[in-house]
């Protein structure tokens, strides 16, 4: 059995989540013959007399309908169209609905629905192949489940549980090197969750989040470097991580803003002249 096989099967079924209860899409309990079991069907399970060829393609048509539907303003219809291509193998269909239900976008927010339809786009698709058009709708399942063991579901079944939000993140990191997933697997070896405390590994993998752009690895890696924790210290290049992120961060994420504030008083007068030339040689990569 491969790795990633192993954590679905001991991860992704085995915490008694219900998840075969159907709901409608207000979030509340129905009979399963109301409301079909959310689920990614098998290729062989297609509409009569359709090939498989022809079901997928029917199924991204659905895709495109629906997400044109959701642009006009039909959220009743759009769902519809969206629940027809997730159910015949269309991942960024149920990637959508997912993401609709976990924002309350269109429909009541559920975040125990939302993750039924990440759950199952990371078992039907944990071995699609990094660099396709859906990889990175399945990497991101794989981040959203992540966050919702990390911190659990109020009011459910789904606690908080550090290891398995570490297994979904080193999976998202390692297979389809999602940048987020980088980010989260950095801060779990640099605060100890799910995992051995390991600054060095922490730093690994926050060095090749923020080398992707990523905002928030680009903060916690600066630091780091700025006061030389698990890193040898290298003030200039701390400063100029935490530039960056700060410059990307919204308003409300104070916490990068400080970061960047406490460095900037500490630093020394070579390293603030040295950060614009790292600026520069970074911006033109």
């Amino acid at each position: 059995m491969r790795t990633f096989e192993h954590i679905l099967s001991v991860t992704l079924f085995g915490v008694g989540l219900g998840l075969a209860t159907a709901h409608a899409f207000d979030g509340t309990r129905t009979p399963s013959d109301v409301t079909p079991p959310v689920g990614i069907a098998p290729p062989e399970a297609v509409p009569p007399g359709m090939g498989v060829a022809p079901a997928r393609m029917a199924a991204f048509q659905a895709f495109q309908k629906g997400t044109q539907l959701l642009r006009d303003g039909n959220t009743n219809d759009a769902v519809k169209e969206l629940e027809y291509a997730a159910v015949n193998g269309e991942p960024r269909a149920a990637w959508k609905l997912g993401r609709m239900y976990a924002d309350g976008v269109g429909v009541k927010q559920n975040d125990v629905r939302a993750m039924e339809y990440f759950r199952d786009i990371a078992n039907g698709y944990a071995d699609e192949a990094p660099g396709t058009a859906e990889a990175r709708f399945v990497a991101n399942a794989f981040v959203s489940l992540g966050n919702y063991y990390r911190t659990g579901i109020p009011n459910s079944d789904v606690k908080p549980n550090a290891v398995h939000a570490y297994e979904m993140f080193r999976y998202a990191a390692t297979f389809f090197g999602d940048p987020t997933a980088q980010y989260r697997l950095g801060r779990m070896y640099l605060d100890g969750q799910g995992t051995a405390k390991s600054p060095k590994q922490a730093a690994r993998w926050l060095s090749l989040a923020a080398n992707k752009k990523q905002y928030e690895a680009q903060a916690v890696f600066g630091a780091m470097l700025f006061k030389g924790e698990g890193v040898p210290r290298r003030g200039a290049e701390g400063l100029m991580w935490l530039t960056l992120a700060r410059d990307s961060a919204s308003p409300q994420e104070t916490w990068i803003t400080d970061l960047y504030n406490a460095a900037i008083k500490q630093a020394t007068e070579d390293e603030r002249a040295a950060v614009l030339p790292l600026l520069y040689r970074w911006l033109g990569r």
